[in-house]
């Protein structure tokens, strides 16, 4: 697997935000994610789809495209945080909504996660459905990221297994929560500094690249383009999945 088959690969950079995702191991790639730029802040998101019949890539597309159209249509500048909040629920909501009235035929069961952020002055909003993840990371540490909806965070939560145990269990990929399937949202509110990177992915990063690791690549790169080119790079040898990564520096 290599960045170079342009067919393998779809990517969005600007000077201080990167987009990037591979189909990896798999013959079709069912995530898809989103860098939209609004009248004063910026959109995020990363979405992972599930089901057969490629049904995985039309549910994840359905979720960014919701995200899209619920901002260009009631975001406006300045919006208080508090709404800002209530938008991001809302468009898990109707993406859920949209994906369950699509879910017919071959494509019966199709979901997808979805992690979005929200930037605005140095403010980071996060809401998040499934086991994508968003990272906050500063100084070459993680201070903040969301929980995933597994059954392995659920183990964590109730103590019957450790971090170590987690990053290896042969169940880490089973969500319990996804859009279209069990709708949950958990929303985030994270202040960034100078230097921080917010990092959103698809667990075709996470789920098989340690996170000392993903951490080492971060420090080292100069650029969000840089940053997300690194990871894609690191997690394509060992990944069993498709991997999207999308970075704000």
């Amino acid at each position: 697997m290599s960045m170079d088959n342009e067919k393998a690969v779809r990517a969005v950079c600007f000077p201080f935000i990167c987009g990037i995702s591979h189909v990896g191991a798999r013959e079709n790639n069912e995530d898809s994610f989103i860098i939209l730029k609004l009248p004063d802040a910026y959109l995020l998101a990363v979405a992972d789809g599930l089901g057969g019949h490629n049904a995985g890539e039309v549910a994840s597309g359905i979720a960014v495209t919701i995200l899209k159209e619920v901002f260009w249509g009631e975001y406006k500048a300045g919006l208080p945080v508090s709404f800002v909040r209530l938008l991001l629920k809302k468009a898990h909501e109707l993406a859920h909504s949209r994906i369950k009235e699509n879910a017919t035929d071959e494509r019966e069961g199709m979901g997808t996660t979805l992690v979005s952020a929200f930037v605005r002055d140095g403010t980071a909003i996060i809401a998040n459905t499934g086991d994508s993840r968003a990272y906050l990371i500063r100084n070459g540490k993680v201070v903040a990221r969301t929980k995933d909806h597994s059954l392995v965070q659920e183990l964590l939560d109730k103590g019957e297994i450790t971090e170590e145990e987690a990053e290896r269990h042969p169940m880490r990929n089973i969500i319990t929560k996804a859009l279209g399937i069990d709708l949950d949202v958990d929303l985030y509110g994270w202040e960034l500094g100078r230097g921080d990177v917010l990092l959103l992915s698809s667990d075709g990063l996470h789920d098989y690249v340690d996170e000392n690791r993903i951490l080492e690549v971060v420090s080292s790169g100069n650029t969000a383009e840089e940053i997300t080119r690194g990871l894609i790079e690191e997690a394509l040898p060992v990944t069993k999945d498709n991997v999207t990564v999308v970075v704000w520096k």
